[in-house]
């Protein structure tokens, strides 16, 4: 995790940074990254003040060290059917104990202060005179982030044994692995489908349109925030926000042209397609991917499950991806500089990023898309020969 975020922060330019900066940066980032509270703190003299908060998660960073952890809990685990409850425990808290130890390393680390230059001008003569060249830093507040990191690693864990036909589980749940691991599979082959998707994309874009370290940079660091946001608009869901001040949206454009409002506005394919038309393939690109998942899923499935039963799990599996895309992806971002208490300086000293889903329509398309995809896919999975499925002898 700590590579892939040292590498996405290089790429932005990070490694420039004054003072020694660029291990706390990557510190922060990889806490970030497991649900982590890292606190922005600013100071501005005796009569200026400064604000400054964010919530994002760098869901590449997220992603990586998901992956690692379920290899490495699955490795002595696989072969097996059955494990009970208490050996399972034994190797989470194996893992739970190492994790906590990297957890106060890295929360240690990870805390620094920046002076930022007020420049010239009268915004930069009043700073001088008035000593208040701002000042922002962050911090981590460890036991909040070993807090959450645990909660993080107890989720892939537990993510680990829905999603993993090879996972070995406690003999009172064998029987609920055939109607939850193939749904939980599909979901996970239809998030990664997106995230290959995008990195193909992402490294055609680098190499023939330039920009190729800001592009690395967003692969690295927020290619899953981007894409599976795709995946909701795809499907008919709607976000709201705004971009102001010198924050903006990395790629692509057209995110930023649609949210550099002065107030709150609706991202979705109907606003997005008067940007660029282009947009209206992430329709596509949903049906077809969700479709293949339906598939996938009633493929895994036992051959005496009926399409409406498919139905209702995809619609269900759907559901929850589409509410943990909304809870992990959205974005919030803010600082500013005031003197005196009145206003904002501005002169790009002050910005905000704000996107958030609107979460209750973005439900109930997940079920609908979900309901129909499944069905589909339960049809279209009776003619593939499928586990548990014995053919009739001929004679």
């Amino acid at each position: 995790m700590a590579v892939v975020a040292g590498l996405g922060l290089w790429a932005a330019g990070a490694a420039d940074l004054p003072d020694g900066a660029f291990p706390s940066v990557v510190a922060a980032v990889v806490v970030m990254a497991v649900g982590g509270s890292v606190g922005l703190s600013g100071d501005a003299g005796v009569i200026a003040g400064t604000n400054a908060g964010l919530s994002v998660l760098p869901l590449s960073v997220s992603l990586v060290g998901a992956l690692l952890i379920a290899a490495g809990f699955l490795r002595p685990l696989r072969h097996r059917a059955v494990a009970d409850v208490k050996e399972l425990a034994g190797w989470a808290a194996r893992i739970a104990v190492i994790w906590l130890l990297l957890l106060i390393g890295l929360g240690l680390l990870a805390r620094h202060r920046f002076t930022i230059a007020l420049g010239n001008g009268t915004v930069g003569d009043i700073g001088g005179l008035l000593d208040s060249s701002p000042k922002v830093g962050f911090e981590t507040d460890v036991p909040l982030t070993l807090v959450f990191g645990l909660l993080w690693l107890a989720g892939v864990l537990a993510l680990v044994l829905l999603v993993s036909r090879g996972a070995p589980l406690p003999a009172r749940l064998l029987r609920f692995q055939e109607s939850v691991r193939p749904a939980a599979f599909a979901m996970l082959v239809l998030l990664l489908s997106y995230v290959a998707l995008g990195f193909v994309i992402g490294l055609v874009v680098a190499a023939t349109r330039g920009h190729a370290a800001e592009t690395l940079a967003v692969l690295l660091l927020g290619l899953p925030n981007l894409v599976w946001l795709a995946f909701t608009l795809g499907i008919g869901a709607s976000w709201e926000g705004r971009v102001d001040g010198p924050f903006g949206l990395p790629m692509p454009q057209v995110l930023g042209d649609v949210l550099r409002t002065p107030k709150d506005t609706t991202l979705s394919l109907n606003t997005l397609a008067v940007h660029d038309g282009r947009v209206w393939w992430l329709l596509v690109v949903a049906a077809v991917l969700v479709l293949g998942a339906a598939f996938l899923m009633a493929a895994r499935s036992p051959v005496r499950m009926r399409a409406w039963q498919h139905a209702v799990h995809m619609a269900v599996a759907l559901t929850l991806t589409v509410l943990a895309v909304c809870l992990l992806a959205g974005v919030s971002a803010h600082y500013g500089l005031s003197l005196l208490g009145i206003g904002d300086l501005g002169g790009g000293l002050s910005g905000l990023v704000e996107l958030r889903p609107q979460l209750w329509r973005a439900l109930v398309l997940a079920v609908a898309w979900g309901l129909v995809s499944g069905f589909l896919g339960g049809l279209f999975a009776r003619r593939v020969h499928r586990r548990g499925e014995v053919e009739a002898d001929p004679a």
